[in-house]
Parts: structure tokens; sequence; C-alpha cells
């Protein structure tokens, strides 16, 4: 039997093998791996300590909130403070960016959701963490954070699930650990991730499909459509947690999407705490991410808590999805 790479010890790796991934890099995703464990272990059993339900608040982009979303927040804003690598911290359960510390040497910011898909968790469904790390430009807090996806120097999720399993990308590939329990450790368990080319699934919140613009509407038609030539019907997966679904078409291939309806006319998914972070990891898996008509990497952010449209996974599934916008679905392939 093999000894386990633990984090430590590849990223410790990772830190030879490349110039830019640096030490300072390296705590930060430590850290995240501490807090995750931490979460992780609250989370089987919040059911018995009594931080499952709803607290009677909302967030501060207006989604109802859990018990486990504020402790979950209190979790990943305490871990990073304590690196003094952190001069800020943008979190869809702070209304304004949180300044963690002025010292010169808090070379980063961070974007993070820190319990993803938290309405999963009264019914024991997966659940995420999902993060992104900016190097400070020099500028204002606000000016380091609203940047574009495509300038994280580090990115990625945590599932808690079955089991628990962090994925990250700091520019060099894709990896991914899984929380070996009894060790206490995150072991690598899949190495440099590679989303396929196309796949069989796609996930949607179907519940809004009247609501969808026609284009939208058609191609989902056509995804479930009898045609086994041109691989089809697709298969519907949804879980309700975005990091989940993403996982799923990060290992397996096929696309999620999540457009504009009357409720979300801007889209309901948020840019740099969800969106941008999970394109890194997209693109450097060899997926794609996309508004449906931009990069989503190339999206300027403009706004802390912006929300938008995203389509995300296997770069055959999402060109699908954007040619449904551009054309009539007869010209589709």
């Amino acid at each position: 039997m093999s000894v386990g790479v633990t984090l430590s010890r590849h990223l410790r790796e990772e830190e030879a093998r490349h110039p830019d991934m640096t030490v300072e890099l390296s705590t930060l995703l430590d850290q995240l791996g501490f807090a995750s464990k931490i979460l992780s272990r609250e989370i089987g059993r919040a059911a018995l300590v009594g931080q499952l339900g709803l607290i009677g608040e909302t967030n501060p982009t207006g989604d109802p909130q859990k018990k486990l979303d504020v402790y979950g927040n209190q979790i990943m804003v305490e871990a990073f403070a304590r690196t003094g690598l952190v001069a800020g911290i943008v979190s869809e359960e702070l209304e304004e960016i949180k300044q963690v510390t002025g010292a010169e040497s808090a070379r980063y910011v961070l974007s993070i959701d820190p319990v993803d898909g938290s309405s999963n968790t009264d019914i024991n469904g997966a659940i995420g963490t999902i993060f992104g790390v900016y190097r400070r430009t020099g500028g204002s807090l606000e000016s380091d954070l609203l940047r574009k996806g495509s300038e994280q120097v580090l990115a990625g999720y945590v599932m808690y699930s079955t089991s628990t399993m962090l994925v990250y990308t700091c520019g060099h590939g894709v990896h991914g650990f899984t929380l070996d329990r009894d060790l206490g450790e995150f072991l690598l368990s899949h190495e440099n991730i590679r989303c396929p080319a196309r796949g069989k699934y796609y996930s949607a919140n179907l519940g809004r499909y009247q609501d969808w613009e026609p284009n939208i509407r058609g191609c989902v038609d056509w995804l479930t459509q009898n045609d086994p030539a041109t691989g089809r019907p697709y298969s519907l997966r949804y879980s309700g947690a975005l990091v989940g679904d993403f996982h799923r078409c990060l290992l397996e291939g096929g696309f999620y999407f999540y457009p504009p309806d009357s409720s979300h006319k801007q889209g309901k998914l948020r840019l740099l705490y969800e969106a941008a972070p999970l394109g890194l990891i997209a693109r450097e898996a060899g997926g794609r991410a996309s508004t449906g008509r931009q990069d989503i990497l190339d999206v300027q952010a403009t706004d802390i808590h912006q929300r938008l449209p995203l389509v995300i996974g296997s770069a055959h599934e999402v060109g699908l999805y954007e040619q449904f916008l551009s054309r009539s679905a007869a010209v589709v392939t």
C-alpha cells in the first residue's frame, strides 16, 4: 500500500517546481484546508448540536441565511485573519468588504462563499465552500477586489458530501484532495484533473424553464430529444448546490447553466465568489465558463456582490449553449 501525498507535502513540491507558487500561497491554501476540516466536522454533526435551520435573516444578496452560513463565514474569516497575509475579504455573508489587517505583509485579498448550497444543509445534501485569491496591486481594497477572474492567483472549492474534497488551482493544473478523517489529513486523490471535452449530463433549475428566453428553452428541448447519433438525450442532474453540480461536470463532463429570469434579471450567481473561482478551475482543467456571451474570466467586476448568468463545464457543451443564444436552433450541431 502506497503512502498518500498530503496537501502540505504537495504544496512544498509545487513550490519547488513553479517559482510563482509562493510560500504565501501555500500558507493560504493550508489554512483553507484547516478551516474546511473544522467546517466538515461541524456539518457532520449539525443536526446533533442545533446548527440546522434558518436564523430568520437574509444575507446581503437577499438569500435566507442558515445557521451554518453564519458559522461557516466566522470560521473562514478567522482562519484567514490569522495568517496575516490577507488584507480584505469579500464574503456572501458580509455586506461590505471586511478589512482584516492593514499590515504591509498582507499582499492578498480573498473572495469566498463559505457555505454554497446551504439550502441542502437540512436534508443532508452536498454543500461546498468556494474561494478566489487576488494579489494586491497597491490600491484600495475595493479596487484590489473588483478585478477580472483571470487575475486570480489561487482559486478552488471544497465539497462536503460522502467525503470532503478540496480542489484547487494556482495556474499549474487542477488537483483534488480527499480528507482522510482518521488521519485528519487531505490526501492527493485526483492529480491533474482534466474536464472531458464533452459529456452527457446537464444541470439546470428547470423550475425556471418557462421564464427563460426562447433560445435557452430551445437548448433544453434539443438536449432532451432522442438522437443517439449526437449523444442525446442528455441526462438531467441538479442538486441545488453549485459546487456539487460543477464537480460532476469537472470529472464526468457535461455542463451547468443558470440563465437570467424574472426574479434574477442580471443572473443569479455571484461573480467574485462563485463564478470567477470556478471559472478558473474550469479553464485550467480544459473546460470553459461563460455568461453565454462572454468568457467569465474576462468580466470586469463592478460590485462585490455582482450577479451574472453562468454556463460552465465541458468546452463542447458551453459552446453549444452559446450557439443557441446567438443563432436559431436549426443551425446548432
